[in-house]
């Protein structure tokens, strides 16, 4: 036997320190999963408003929304973020498709832009120990 004391099943175990960086990926992957929805809800918009659901369309935008789910499970990832920025110049391009398909890419980006902010600001703040789970 080893001369470790065992741990007694009946004292709680101490919890582990917040990661802050957790739930900021929580946030990046509901917010991939919002814009898969809403990219997926133009589907019966093109197929009325626009120039119909064409082959080419229907791939665009059924593709897209597997890529950004596909996405939201790789939030793990140091590069993932820069990735979801750079899906909004794809979705952007959706004007060729439909001025709304590209106006959703603009309102994304821009929210994808606060994220990349958001980032930024959690990293300085990190650094300099003034995340909650640091004091």
């Amino acid at each position: 036997m080893s001369d470790q004391p065992q741990a007694d099943p009946a004292e709680p175990a101490e919890p582990d320190p917040p990661d802050p960086w957790k739930s900021f990926r929580g946030v990046m992957a509901a917010m991939l999963i919002l814009e898969a929805i809403v990219v997926l809800l133009a589907l019966p918009v093109v197929g009325t408003v626009g120039g119909g659901l064409t082959p080419v369309a229907l791939i665009y935008l059924i593709g897209l929304a597997v890529v950004l789910v596909a996405l939201a499970g790789l939030q793990g990832r140091r590069w993932a973020i820069w990735v979801n920025l750079a899906v909004q110049v794809v979705v952007i391009a959706g004007f060729a498709l439909y001025p709304g398909v590209g106006l959703i890419g603009v309102l994304f980006a821009a929210a994808w832009l606060l994220i990349v902010y958001l980032r930024g600001e959690m990293l300085r703040r990190q650094r300099s120990g003034q995340l909650p789970g640091q004091l």
